[in-house]
């Protein structure tokens, strides 16, 4: 089965996360696929906007555990800052700056890296379901790689989030800010496309104007920086599990697979 799923209508690309069985959890094969389905989206003149949604009940469980990573005595330091600086990181700036609209189809649950698939977007419709988290400072590390909780939340409530591992509802991200609309479930995907549709009889120039005049303000207030310092702190996180346990992640490796099992 095809992990990403893509398709064109009216000038609308839909990317879609097909793992339904393992609640759209991210295998660095799905990451790559996922890319490459955004680089297609990105270059195909006939595409004005691009829609990413999920089958199943969960838009991502995060990053697959299970995905095959060395073994303990051949990680380093240098190979954990080198794969997530491309695909973590780098791959999620990639996206955000596409220079075509994006927006993000949100159901069930979002955790971890599930924020890194859906930030980047532009715009997010969120299902009444929805649930976001970033449960990693259970792992002895500070957030996911592309740390967009202070400008996706504002100061206190990442801080929050962050600090407890809760669950953030669809609800409270709309409050904040972080979620543009908020659907009954089996509204999700007619509200996305709906949307999409709007954007996509604009002048698809004007969009790319609007985008990048955005996206720069926030560049200039610091977000690319805060986000290469925050990646920074981020393996400090890896060198201290590395230090602990022999292993740069996942200092408690039981305690966060319960959590992502009862979610």
């Amino acid at each position: 089965m095809d992990q990403i799923l893509y398709e064109v209508t009216d000038h609308i690309a839909v990317i879609t996360l097909n793992r339904p069985e393992a609640a759209n959890a991210q295998t660095m094969a799905l990451l790559d696929d996922l890319d490459a389905a955004w680089t297609r989206a990105a270059d195909d003149d006939e595409v004005r906007v691009i829609v990413l949604r999920a089958n199943g009940r969960h838009f991502s469980a995060g990053h697959d555990l299970k995905d095959r990573w060395p073994a303990p005595r051949d990680v380093t330091l240098e190979w954990i800052n080198n794969t997530e600086a491309r695909r973590y990181l780098g791959y999620s700036l990639r996206w955000r700056n596409v220079p075509k609209p994006s927006i993000a189809a949100v159901q069930g649950k979002c955790i971890a890296a599930g924020l890194m698939l859906c930030w980047p977007c532009d715009l997010i419709v969120a299902a009444e379901n929805a649930e976001f988290s970033d449960p990693v400072v259970r792992m002895g590390i500070g957030g996911v790689e592309y740390h967009g909780h202070t400008w996706e939340l504002g100061a206190r409530k990442a801080k929050e989030i962050l600090f407890t591992g809760r669950g953030l509802t669809a609800d409270e991200a709309e409050r904040v800010g972080m979620v543009n609309k908020v659907v009954p479930l089996d509204e999700l995907d007619d509200a996305a496309t709906e949307l999409a549709q709007r954007i996509a009889s604009m002048p698809a120039f004007g969009l790319r104007q609007a985008k990048r005049a955005v996206n720069q303000t926030l560049d200039v207030q610091g977000f690319y920086s805060a986000l290469q310092s925050a990646f920074d702190i981020h393996q400090t996180g890896h060198g201290n599990a590395l230090s602990v346990d022999g292993y740069p992640i996942l200092t408690r490796l039981e305690e966060m697979k319960e959590h992502i099992k009862k979610a």
